[in-house]
């Protein structure tokens, strides 16, 4: 273990470490104390009345459960110490944080959108109803039928995890290495670095688009970190060419 750790250049080690953290912490709070940290730490839409403003940094930190950190910190292990050792520390802390907090922002965006949407679809009770029982709704998301059900879920479920940055990993190592063979899970084809990113992202815009009920994933928070890495990628190339 101290092997493989020692192996890894220092911010993507501290941020596998960091993760790492905030997660067992996380399960301690709940199995033990019966306290979910997520309601304080992950992002909540800014109407609600459970958002801070320190929740824009603490959300990426969080995750949902042991697939969705396993998979995130296997990506910011195999694509993060891949572009720290290119970039630097210093480029590479950089990169991860502006598509962490683009991912957010994009996110934020199309959630304002859709919120303006599906509050001049309600009356004014179930609107007041929603925000008054708050966060203690959040285990009743599914009793919720239809526009309502949807703002329950937009006002009242935080957002977490690292995902938007991971997608900018992605899309960097696709742009610096884009004939790199990438697999797909359970899909036994390698896939250059190129078409692995064009794929999660034409799959992303589908998802979010097609925004199922039920659906729990930030699909434009991933394509709001493919955007934002994209960005810094072409400035960065344009400033130091």
């Amino acid at each position: 273990m101290n092997r493989f750790f020692g192996n890894l250049p220092i911010v993507t080690k501290n941020l596998l470490l960091i993760n790492i953290v905030f997660f067992v912490v996380d399960l301690i709070f709940e199995y033990i104390l019966k306290l979910n940290l997520s309601r304080y730490l992950g992002l909540f839409f800014f109407t609600s009345e459970e958002f801070r403003p320190l929740q824009i940094v603490t959300h990426m930190f969080m995750h949902g459960g042991f697939m969705h950190i396993i998979f995130n910190m296997y990506a910011v292990v195999m694509f993060g110490q891949v572009l720290e050792r290119l970039w630097g520390a210093e480029r590479f802390l950089i990169y991860y944080l502006v598509t962490a907090f683009g991912a957010a922002l994009i996110h934020t965006i199309v959630n304002y959108f859709q919120f303006q949407s599906f509050v001049n679809q309600l009356d004014t009770q179930t609107i007041e109803t929603i925000y008054r029982e708050g966060y203690s709704l959040i285990q009743s998301r599914y009793n919720y039928k239809g526009v309502a059900g949807e703002l329950n879920a937009l006002v009242n479920i935080p957002v977490v995890g690292a995902s938007g940055a991971v997608f900018g990993l992605l899309l960097a190592f696709g742009m610096l290495f884009p004939n790199t063979p990438l697999m797909i899970m359970f899909v036994p084809i390698p896939i250059k670095a190129k078409y692995f990113v064009i794929i999660y992202a034409v799959l992303e815009l589908y998802l979010g688009l097609a925004n199922r009920q039920g659906d729990n994933i930030a699909h434009f928070a991933h394509l709001g970190g493919l955007i934002f890495g994209f960005i810094l990628i072409k400035f960065w190339n344009r400033k130091f060419r």
